[in-house]
C-alpha cells in the first residue's frame, strides 16, 4: 500500500495479470463499497491493484491506512460471499472486412483461417478486468492465450469507435475514435461511451462480456 497523493492510495493485490488476482481486486472493492464510509470518493479498480480516493478534509492518511488495511485482510480471510451473479454484456460485432481490417492478416499470423478467428474470439467468456487508456475502454481477461497477437508496430493515427481488437494477451473494445495500436478484428454498433448516458460507460469493472457475430447492416 502506497500514497499516490495526499487524497490517495493505491493498493497492491499482486503481481500477475490473471483472473484469480484480478477477483480479488473486485472483491475488496465489493466489500469497501458494502461498507462505504463517507470520506471515500472513488475507487479504481485495476487488473491487481485499487486506487482509493478519499477527502482529507474528513480523514487523515494514517487512518485511511490502517481502516483499508483492516478491509484487505478481511477480505484475504473471508470466505467468498454470496452475491448476485455479475452481469453478462452480449456485444454483437461486425469481424473483417471494413470493419476489421486486420483480421486476415491475424488470422495468417497465428496459421488459422479468418473465420476460425472469429469463431475462437467469438466462443470466448470474458471479464472487464478494468477500464482505462480512455473513458469506457474495457480490458477484458479471457483470451484464448493461443490469440495473442502483437500490436502494430505502427499505431494507427485514428481507430473507429466500437473497434474490437487483440492487443497482447488482451482484448478490448474502442469507446470512441482514437489512435490505437491494437489489431482490428470488428466492429461493433453499440455506443460505448456516451457523456449523455448514466452511467456513461456501457461496461464497468466485473461485468462478463460475450461477443457475438453478426453481419453487416445492409
Amino acid at each position: 500500500m502506497e500514497a499516490i497523493a495526499d487524497d490517495a492510495l493505491l493498493l497492491r493485490i499482486g503481481e500477475r495479470i490473471d483472473p484469480a488476482t484480478n477477483a480479488r481486486v473486485h472483491a475488496l472493492c465489493g466489500r469497501i463499497r458494502a461498507r462505504r464510509p463517507a470520506w471515500l470518493l472513488d475507487l479504481v479498480p485495476a487488473y491487481a491493484s485499487v486506487g482509493v480516493f478519499f477527502d482529507p478534509a474528513q480523514i487523515g492518511m494514517e487512518a485511511v491506512t490502517a481502516w483499508l488495511r483492516a478491509q484487505l485482510a478481511a477480505s484475504s480471510s473471508a470466505a467468498p460471499a454470496a452475491t448476485s451473479a455479475p452481469r453478462t454484456v452480449e456485444i454483437p460485432v461486425v469481424y473483417g472486412g471494413e470493419a476489421g481490417p486486420d483480421l486476415d492478416s491475424a488470422a495468417a499470423e497465428l496459421g488459422i483461417t479468418a473465420q476460425e478467428l472469429v469463431q475462437r474470439h467469438a466462443a470466448g467468456e470474458y471479464v472487464v478486468a478494468m477500464i482505462g487508456f480512455a473513458p469506457g475502454f474495457p480490458y477484458l481477461l479471457g483470451l484464448d492465450p493461443a490469440l495473442a497477437l502483437p500490436r502494430l508496430a505502427t499505431p494507427r493515427t485514428s481507430v473507429p469507435a466500437g473497434s474490437v481488437g487483440i492487443g497482447g494477451a488482451q482484448t478490448g473494445l474502442y469507446p470512441r475514435e482514437s489512435p490505437g495500436g491494437w489489431r482490428l478484428l470488428g466492429r461493433t454498433p453499440l455506443a460505448l461511451f456516451d457523456p449523455a448516458r448514466e452511467p456513461p460507460a456501457l461496461l464497468a469493472p466485473g461485468d462478463r462480456v460475450r461477443f457475438l457475430a453478426v453481419d453487416a447492416a445492409p
